[in-house]
């Protein structure tokens, strides 16, 4: 395997994270491109804007049997998106250049479906997921589960998950069809972010869709502010499904009295059509274990209130 590292967005806060994932993807066999990017600092982010736009827009002059991936999300993406070559990098992925991230990237991932229809893949990325580190800053070995799925994804071009967890919002889950739909989503405060600009995907492209969404650090209430503006902008109700990864990294307080993150997807489900399922239990966040996912793919949902099982192939 070929891998093309792009630093987009924040800087690294510890360079023990990109050496170590370094050493370990060298150990794996793999091939790493581009390493030095993940050691420009510029601010907050990972070099000047020019720096990481033109790192950004060369991506679709590379040999195609690569995988690009980013070193780290944080911020920075969104500063970019009106001068990428979306024409160009679509492309390159159509000559078989996979494209790889999530958090921040989910506003390249969203971008790039909204303008051109182009798959790439939420899934890991170098620092916290080939690069992890204990509470002590020491190195810790990569997920098993995310490198076997990212494999599976890159090489296969295919994934299949089954979430055997009881699932309380499924509303009226008809067993009798499968449900299937573009799969399309990320980190949640990215996505709203972008909610009426051209870098978020046409009504037509979302319509019957499977949406699925993660945030680090929100607060649940947060989260609920986030997702009555997707249901009141209309988006919610496009959707065929909602997949619920992990929301992780928040605290709960004193003054939220039994106030949670159930509370707010209980009053979701209040507010979405039955016939919508909403699940939980994805494998993917700001987690170890994570899936690999084909952002703007036609997936297969199978859901009932005992579980679902999730697959595609592009």
């Amino acid at each position: 395997m070929k891998i093309h590292l792009i630093a987009p967005s924040g800087a690294s806060p510890d360079m023990r994270s990109p050496e170590s994932a370094l050493h370990w993807l060298k150990q794996q066999g793999v091939m790493v491109s581009n390493a030095q990017c993940a050691q420009r600092v510029f601010e907050r982010f990972a070099g000047t804007d020019a720096e990481r736009l033109g790192e950004l827009n060369a991506i679709a002059n590379l040999d195609p049997n690569q995988v690009v991936i980013s070193v780290r999300g944080g911020y920075g993406l969104h500063r970019l998106l009106d001068q990428v070559n979306w024409k160009a990098i679509a492309i390159a992925v159509k000559q078989g250049l996979q494209i790889c991230g999530h958090s921040d990237f989910t506003g390249f991932q969203m971008g790039l479906l909204a303008k051109t229809g182009t798959i790439s893949l939420a899934g890991p990325m170098l620092n916290y997921d080939f690069g992890p580190l204990n509470e002590f800053g020491e190195s810790e070995a990569p997920s098993q589960f995310t490198w076997t799925h990212f494999q599976s994804a890159v090489e296969n071009r295919r994934f299949s998950i089954a979430v055997p967890d009881a699932q309380p919002w499924a509303g009226a889950v008809d067993l009798s069809q499968n449900i299937e739909g573009m799969l399309w989503g990320g980190n949640l405060s990215i996505i709203t972010t972008l909610l009426g600009t051209e870098y978020f995907p046409s009504d037509k492209q979302i319509m019957g869709g499977i949406l699925f969404i993660e945030d680090i650090n929100e607060h649940p209430y947060r989260i609920e502010r986030m997702l009555l503006q997707l249901h009141e902008a209309g988006v919610l109700g496009k959707q065929r499904a909602i997949l619920l990864g992990h929301f992780s990294q928040y605290r709960l307080y004193e003054v939220d009295r039994g106030y949670k993150l159930d509370t707010a997807i209980d009053l979701i489900r209040k507010r979405v059509p039955k016939s919508i399922p909403i699940l939980t239990g994805l494998p993917f966040g700001h987690i170890k274990d994570k899936l690999t996912l084909p952002v703007g793919a036609q997936v297969n949902l199978q859901a009932s209130t005992k579980g679902f099982v999730l697959e595609g192939k592009w």
